[in-house]
């Protein structure tokens, strides 16, 4: 893909970004430099991650070599980014974010020398299944813009937005996850009141949830046609409608993301 790639902060994310191109052979891990901030962060990745990358903790000897690289993917938490000393090097350079909320004006003020691309993405791209979206940021040239989507294209589907758009992508799909995991939750408790174990409640959630979102695929239904096929007059289903609606469900819902999407602003 390219002769060296940095990676400054080997979480989870950062990890399901990279290890699927080690996997795929697209990557030699001898080309990745990692930076982690405390010892314990690189003896665990040391002993525990299966492949042998080269790995320095910040502000060792030796850790400077980062800033060689042609491409660094930025995986810090948002509030360690004022750590982050840039080095001089060739401004042709890239640095693709992927901090909630850092837009591109403060990435370029912290990296002047970097080309800036920032990246929203979420957590099921630690299974192969994320949702990435992607801003670019000043004179990114089409061969570097083809560079950065062979980074993600092997563990999420990819969107390219202007970046006010991206505070809403984040709330839809990062913030997303944990608003469909109260509703499982919620649900499976409904099945619990109901005298179904817990364990069988949430299974059937799921597999609910999951043939659900396949039919509507497949057969192109809106969800309000889904809606009217399985509502019949005075049964079960409008009953259950009527109590979400009553209770504000819908709105419930909507103010979510719109809260998300304004959170997100507040870290510019």
């Amino acid at each position: 893909m390219t002769s060296k790639i940095a990676v400054i902060g080997f979480g989870n994310i950062a990890k399901a970004i990279i290890t699927p191109l080690f996997d795929k052979k697209l990557l030699n891990p001898k080309d990745v430099y990692c930076l982690v901030n405390t010892k314990k962060s690189l003896e665990n990745i040391k002993k525990n991650y299966k492949y042998d990358i080269n790995i320095f903790q910040a502000n060792s000897k030796g850790s400077e070599i980062i800033w060689d690289c042609k491409v660094k993917l930025l995986s810090v938490k948002p509030q360690q980014i004022k750590n982050i000393i840039e080095l001089e090097n060739n401004n042709n350079n890239l640095l693709v974010s992927i901090l909630a909320g850092v837009s591109l004006e403060k990435l370029i003020k912290r990296f002047p020398n970097h080309k800036c691309i920032r990246v929203v993405t979420n957590i099921p791209i630690t299974i192969g299944k994320g949702l990435t979206g992607i801003s670019w940021g000043y004179e990114i040239t089409d061969d570097q813009k083809q560079l950065i989507r062979r980074l993600f294209e092997n563990s999420s589907k990819i969107y390219e937005f202007p970046e006010d758009l991206l505070d809403i992508f984040l709330a839809l799909t990062s913030s997303g996850p944990a608003i469909i995991a109260l509703i499982i939750e919620a649900l499976s408790d409904g099945g619990l009141s109901g005298g179904l174990q817990k364990n069988l409640s949430e299974e059937l959630v799921m597999e609910m949830i999951l043939g659900t979102v396949n039919l509507i695929r497949e057969t192109n239904l809106t969800t309000a046609e889904l809606k009217n096929m399985v509502t019949s007059p005075g049964g079960t289903t409008i009953s259950a409608l009527r109590v979400l609606e009553n209770r504000c469900l819908r709105s419930a819902l909507i103010e979510a993301v719109v809260s998300a999407s304004n959170r997100s602003k507040e870290f510019r």
